[in-house]
């Protein structure tokens, strides 16, 4: 059975994890860079990067070493290869470039957003392909139809903001801490999610995609009179960005003629717990099977990675040492443009 060493350094955590196809996840070392970017209330890309050069070689020979296995054992060396800041990118593409030469062994680059969209293939071995993804994270929100390893079909996406920096920038204005997710989480499980009037972009629009710039520019409003307390917004935050959510999904499902077997959340803001909740309510509804990572494995790891370089493997799919990093790499190229949508959709 192949073994697959996986490598992340999208953002802001680094990590190596060892993987065999038949799912046994052999090491899984990370190391997180809060302490880095807390004072700064958000991810400093070239501070990340600078943290990853330093992290990244002792995390892979700590898995090595929790493994039990020499670099020789490996079977194929997988590494994000974008989208993600482009610095950090770099640092974990580079490694395992040098890796890979260094061992002759194959170089697989992997999309990290394909990393997050087989992710529960990896604790799941009944999940199989088609199925209804929504990938929800700190750089994007989209639903994607998964039609197989590197076949992704892109039915919404955001127009503006991802989800996850809706709830990063929500933090930020409301001094909870970084990282902001699961701060907001906290605070909101201590609120009213009714105390505050905000907006739900986008909700009963009679097309697919979400909207969160004018909900974020709403709680920075309700933030500004000092009528509500913290707690209070963040609650009626988390609420109205679960309503959107539900919405958007509910609009998509009720235009499929066939339903994949399956709905399926992954990415950051899947651990978010309300959010897990409503979906699996409309699965139920739509007589789907639900499907979620568990929480470590919705956070960017290298676990991840080497599940997603293990599949690509299997596929046959390889790459060139001279393989260049991405900032931007959409799922689905072929997706046309959402209204209104940058060049990050």
């Amino acid at each position: 059975m192949p073994i697959i060493l996986g490598l992340e350094s999208s953002c802001d955590e680094t990590a190596a994890a060892i993987v065999r196809s038949d799912r046994t996840i052999l090491a899984h070392a990370l190391a997180g860079q809060d302490d880095h970017h807390r004072a700064f209330g958000g991810v400093v890309p070239e501070i990340a990067a600078r943290a990853h050069c330093e992290l990244m070689m002792p995390l892979v020979e700590t898995a090595l070493a929790d493994a039990g296995l020499a670099l020789t054992d490996i079977d194929a060396i997988a590494a994000t290869a974008g989208p993600g800041l482009i610095g950090g990118v770099m640092v974990g593409l580079v490694t395992a470039k040098a890796l890979a030469m260094a061992a002759d062994k194959p170089l697989i680059a992997v999309n990290h957003l394909e990393g997050h969209a087989l992710s529960p293939r990896l604790i799941d071995a009944d999940l199989q392909f088609p199925y209804l993804l929504l990938l929800v994270s700190g750089g994007h929100c989209q639903l994607l139809r998964v039609r197989g390893v590197g076949q992704y079909d892109r039915l919404a996406t955001t127009i503006d903001d991802a989800v996850g920096e809706a709830f990063d920038k929500t933090a930020k204005i409301l001094s909870l801490g970084f990282p902001g997710g699961p701060a907001v989480e906290k605070a909101a499980a201590m609120g009213n999610a009714a105390a505050v009037p905000l907006p739900r972009p986008l909700l009963g629009a009679k097309e697919p995609h979400f909207s969160f710039a004018g909900l974020k520019s709403a709680v920075l409003r309700a933030f500004a009179t000092g009528d509500y307390a913290p707690e209070d917004i963040a609650a009626s935050f988390q609420a109205a960005v679960t309503d959107c959510l539900a919405d958007r999904l509910e609009y998509s499902l009720s235009r499929m003629d066939h339903k994949p077997a399956a709905l399926v959340v992954a990415g950051g803001v899947a651990a978010n717990m309300a959010i897990r909740a409503m979906i699996e309510k409309i699965a139920a509804r739509h007589a789907m099977r639900f499907v979620a990572p568990p929480l470590w494995l919705c956070t960017d790891n290298g676990a991840m990675i080497a599940w997603a370089g293990a599949e690509r493997f299997a596929a046959g799919l390889t790459d060139p040492l001279d393989v260049a990093a991405r900032p931007r790499w959409p799922l689905d190229p072929a997706a046309q443009p959402a209204r209104g949508a940058g060049v990050k959709a």
